[in-house]
């Protein structure tokens, strides 16, 4: 212990410099891995985590009945709590186009038996003030207004709630002025886009019912339901709640299938954040283990004179490791306090709209393990290097490259056959240079940058082409509701498909069914007067029998059903078998996601339904045709034939999933950044070692005759063949790898898989590989040339 003591009490004044160094580039390197790796499984609880003690709701109940009797539904044996709220809006005056006010909460358990939130700030709203609102997490960061502040609210006047009215135009009802009292956070009134909610007090309902639901009472209340019991529970409230209303086929949602969309956008941007974290590490472990590796061969030869002395090898390599051990311990110090400064920016993307605790955060379980890690791995590479640095046998002959061998068979000029050497022969004791970490490296940097550059641009496609997740139209025309439609709609879609830029008009009607004992499945049935609608699918074809359906991907996975399998579906009418000839994608609405869901022929949709939620038109145009003109003139032919305003026309919005997804876009670039910056350091790291330990090779050379250019040749040469290996394996490898992550994301978002082909990083991998490596090469190649030849032979 003493002569530890005292070794180390000489190296630390001596080497300082090196150290502290080295002791900054652990920290960078821990504090960025632990902190990915940490806000990972942050980012992967968030959900479950916000779910704890906040009484979250199991089933989401969608009668639409004017005058629904929710006391019934309260005094179910199976109910712990309902919460109400109306299918109805309200504006909000504020400049700012995000926020918005939505489904007015119209019973006092809300936030309070159900749905009780987590407080970021302030207090929930009194149940019995209309002057009093909550807003969620979003708002204060968009508006920066938070508790204390005031917000104005308009109500529509009862006449707009009855008959409808232009969104551009807005509510029209009293406005109220009221305070922020609160800002909140639970699983259903939460943003997964991230978009600001006011929510308003039940006691507004309560004094103006009439604005809510028209005069008379035409609009509908729908509720959240807490089970006894939980998700276990909604079988037989189904069945109970067909009993005591006698209307066998209410739309349920099940939370826990929204639950599981969440999460699984959640574990795949965890998944993310691991592969940064994985990236992360493979950079230090070459960056800092080079320095490593370096300073404990440099300690090595100094230990020389002590050897001789009689030191035995273990102690020397015990010594030789006491430097990088100090350094080890202040940079995982540094490093797990960086881990927990940045974890205030932690989780990331959808996870940090449902995270319940924001702000700083210390992972015991991440952070303690991985400080002592960093400082393990540092310390046994520094004893590792040193103890085979004093069990190298100079004496054993070196590897010989087949590469070089073949380079000098073909008579290749000498620099050339040296640089191919250099690159890919490690050679022997005081020579020796990090050729494979050099290889290595340059084939993972080229492979990361084209696999996230792939993958960047599979996401990139499915953004900009909305057929990727079904959406082949671009207008919705609504014709009717709750089985009452426009008299004149077939004349309506008759003349929307005689537009000379409409390519293509699919009529809709969609009712709820029921398949098994808690699944509610919205079904399409389909009609064309001409040409309908493209139709996305994954396999199978469309239904053209009444007993056939076509079911969205995640439907089919609920009911494990595939194509030519046969699924039960329970309507108003009947119990019915279809048979399945297709999985792919529907419309998405208010009741459904675009992979959720199914489609039937209108024949087949008749046999099951005697009514409807929701009568449409689907319209495809012409990809070069002006949307907004054709919106108009389509408007101009409906107003014709079925009256002024009474067909109103919306455009598709882009699901939640596809957004929730493009919020990790910058992850895979930072990825290919950290991995083209390993691949650089290591690279760079061979050609500054090769230019120190094989010196004296080109004084040789030099002395011979070579030419400083011819010099300058042998590290360009070097510096050319890394890069040339790594664009050989990285090339097809990152491609594939790439399009194989991008396969794996498009089946489980799902989306329609489309091979995505990074071209522009596919055409300039290599030509920009070729320039960085021949720019590294530029300080190598000067030292050589400044070689003096015989300062270094009568060194050697």
């Amino acid at each position: 212990m003493t002569l530890r003591w005292v070794w180390l009490r000489l190296e630390l004044p001596r080497r300082w410099r090196s150290l502290a160094v080295l002791a900054l580039l652990i920290a960078f390197a821990t504090g960025t891995v632990l902190a990915a790796v940490a806000g990972a499984r942050r980012g992967a609880s968030a959900y479950d985590r916000l779910q704890v003690g906040t009484l979250p709701a199991d089933v989401v109940v969608l009668p639409n009945q004017p005058g629904f009797d929710w006391d019934r539904i309260r005094a179910m044996p199976e109910v712990a709590a309902v919460s109400t709220f109306a299918v109805s809006g309200f504006g909000i005056k504020t400049d700012n186009p995000l926020v918005y006010g939505d489904f007015p909460p119209a019973s006092d358990e809300v936030l309070r038996t159900i749905e009780r939130p987590v407080l970021l700030a302030g207090r929930v709203f009194d149940p019995a003030r209309v002057d009093e609102v909550v807003v969620s997490a979003a708002y204060p960061e968009v508006t920066g207004q938070g508790v204390g502040s005031r917000v104005t609210f308009r109500l529509p006047t009862p006449e707009q709630s009855a008959t409808g009215y232009d969104p551009t135009m807005g509510p029209l009802g009293p406005s109220i002025e009221a305070t922020i009292v609160g800002v909140i956070r639970s699983p259903w009134y939460s943003e997964p886009v991230g978009n600001p909610i006011v929510m308003i007090s039940p006691a507004v309902f309560a004094k103006y019912r009439d604005n809510f639901l028209g005069t008379p009472n035409v609009g509908y209340v729908n509720a959240l339901v807490r089970l006894n019991g939980g998700a276990a529970t909604i079988p037989a409230f189904k069945t109970n709640l067909a009993k005591v209303t006698g209307i066998p086929n209410i739309d349920v949602w099940r939370r826990s299938d929204a639950i599981a969309d969440y999460n699984q956008v959640l574990r795949f941007e965890a998944a993310a954040l691991l592969a940064f974290a994985l990236a992360a590490l493979a950079a230090a472990i070459v960056l800092v283990g080079q320095t490593v590796a370096r300073y404990a061969t440099a300690t090595v030869a100094e230990l020389d004179t002590l050897r001789a002395l009689g030191l035995p090898r273990r102690q020397a390599a015990v010594l030789a490791a006491l430097g990088p051990l100090v350094a080890a311990i202040a940079g995982a110090v540094g490093g797990v306090a960086f881990a927990i400064a940045v974890s205030a920016w932690m989780p990331i993307g959808s996870a940090s709209q449902f995270e319940p605790g924001p702000g700083l955060d210390v992972d015991a379980l991440v952070l303690l393990p991985g400080g002592l890690a960093a400082v393990a791995l540092v310390t046994a590479a520094a004893a590792a290097n040193a103890w085979f640095a004093l069990r190298r046998d100079p004496a054993r002959p070196a590897h010989r490259s087949m590469v070089a061998a073949a380079a000098a068979r073909l008579g290749l000029p000498v620099p050339v056959l040296v640089g191919a050497r250099f690159a890919l022969e490690r050679g022997r004791g005081a020579t020796a240079v990090p050729v494979r970490p050099a290889l290595l490296g340059a084939v993972t940097g080229v492979l990361g940058v084209l696999a996230a550059f792939t993958f960047s641009s599979g996401l990139a496609d499915a953004a900009a082409n909305p057929s990727r997740h079904g959406e082949t139209y671009e207008s919705l025309a609504f014709l009717g509701m709750n089985g009452e439609s426009n008299p004149a709609s077939d004349a309506a879609v008759a003349a929307m498909a005689a537009d000379p830029d409409v390519t293509g008009v699919t009529e809709a009607k969609v009712g709820v069914a029921q398949a098994g004992t808690d699944i509610s499945v919205t079904l399409y049935g389909y009609r064309t007067p001409a040409t309908g609608i493209e139709q996305i699918l994954v396999d199978g074809r469309v239904p053209r029998a009444p007993d056939e359906t076509l079911l969205a991907v995640t439907t089919a996975r609920r009911l494990d059903a595939h194509v030519g399998s046969k699924v039960a579906l329970d309507g108003p009418l009947a119990r019915l078998e279809y048979r399945v000839t297709g999985i792919g994608f529907v419309p998405a609405g208010s009741h459904n996601e675009y992979d959720d869901g199914g489609v039937l022929t209108w024949d087949g949709y008749a046999r099951l339904f005697d009514s409807y939620k929701y009568h449409l038109a689907l319209i495809a145009f012409d990809p070069g045709a002006a949307e907004d003109t054709v919106v108009a003139r389509l408007r101009t032919a409906a107003d014709a034939v079925a009256g002024a305003g009474t067909v109103p026309f919306d455009a598709p919005m882009p699901p939640v999933k596809l957004n929730q997804l493009q919020d990790i876009w910058p992850l895979p670039l930072a990825l290919a950044a950290f991995l083209a910056l390993l691949a650089v350091g290591a690279v760079g790291h061979a050609l500054g070692i090769a230019v120190r330990r094989r010196r004296q090779e080109v004084a040789v050379l030099r002395a011979l005759g070579m030419t400083r250019p011819q010099a300058r040749v042998i590290v360009v040469s070097q510096a050319t063949l890394l890069a040339l290996t790594g664009l050989l394996f990285g090339v097809p490898l990152g491609f594939a790898l790439g399009r194989m992550v991008w396969r794996v994301v498009a089946d489980d978002m799902p989306l329609f898989y489309q091979p995505p082909l990074a071209l522009l990083a596919l055409l300039l991998v290599g030509p920009v590989a070729l320039v960085l490596a021949n720019l590294l090469a530029t300080w190598p190649g000067r030292l050589y040339t400044r070689l003096r030849p015989a300062q270094v032979l009568r060194t050697e």
